[in-house]
């Protein structure tokens, strides 16, 4: 039986793990229902009794939903959980789905954005509950081609150099980042092997992401933690609602 304070994350490869989101759940008691549609587990048709939903990153496009039919299963779960105020975490590709059922374009950027950049908090990104307190600018894990605008009525928070949306809020609880605050050493070592022909493409190699991981991870997680674990304060405030 899972229990009633529980997420449902959709994973998209074996490698992107929810990371530590999964450690911030954990320290509230959030249980996770992981389902793993690249595994042919069928993506739920609706919520259930899930207080929270977690939508992780891959290498498939928004646009790509004649290849991957799971991928439109996912957006009609994620318009569910908004529709019902559910909070929702988007990362990755999971925030540029989000964006898409908010109304964004989705496209491919100018090139892809990959290795260990800054990151820049807008004014809102400052002031979000989840995020207040974080430097201005930090380095941040990216691994994405794909970029979009910035949906309508929601807040944005964060931009790169390359790209001008990097996170935003939708009403309270929704987020969706473009960039990977979620990543351990082990994923980013997994990404590495698994995407060679990525960093090629962008003139990078393992070692240098690598040891852009010696130089950043640490100062990152810690801000990830701080994001994860107001995210997951907010899921049991929204399970407190239920009752």
């Amino acid at each position: 039986m899972v229990p009633a304070r529980h997420v449902i994350v959709l994973q998209h490869v074996p490698h992107e793990t929810p990371g530590l989101v999964a450690s911030a759940l954990a320290a509230q008691r959030i249980a996770l229902k992981i389902v793993r549609p690249f595994r042919s587990e069928p993506v739920p048709t609706d919520l259930e009794d899930a207080t929270g939903l977690v939508v992780m990153g891959g290498p498939m496009g928004v646009y790509e939903g004649d290849r991957f039919p799971f991928l439109r299963d996912e957006m009609k779960l994620i318009e569910r959980a908004l529709a019902a105020g559910c909070p929702v975490l988007g990362i990755c590709l999971g925030s540029q789905l989000l964006a898409h059922v908010l109304g964004a374009e989705v496209r491919k950027g100018p090139r892809k954005e990959i290795g260990w950049h800054p990151v820049t908090l807008t004014k809102d990104g400052l002031l979000d509950a989840n995020l207040k307190g974080l430097e201005s600018s930090f380095v941040g894990f990216h691994w994405h081609g794909d970029v979009f605008d910035l949906p309508a009525d929601s807040t944005w928070l964060a931009r790169s150099e390359l790209t001008a949306c990097q996170a935003f809020r939708h009403q309270r609880s929704a987020y969706g980042l473009l960039f990977h605050m979620e990543v351990t050493r082990e994923i980013v070592e997994a990404m590495v092997r698994e995407f060679p022909d990525d960093m090629r493409e962008v003139g990078l190699s393992a070692p240098m992401i690598l040891e852009g991981a010696d130089a950043h991870e640490a100062a990152l997680a810690e801000r990830g933690r701080q994001m994860f674990a107001g995210w997951a304060d907010q899921v049991v405030a929204y399970a407190d609602a239920l009752g």
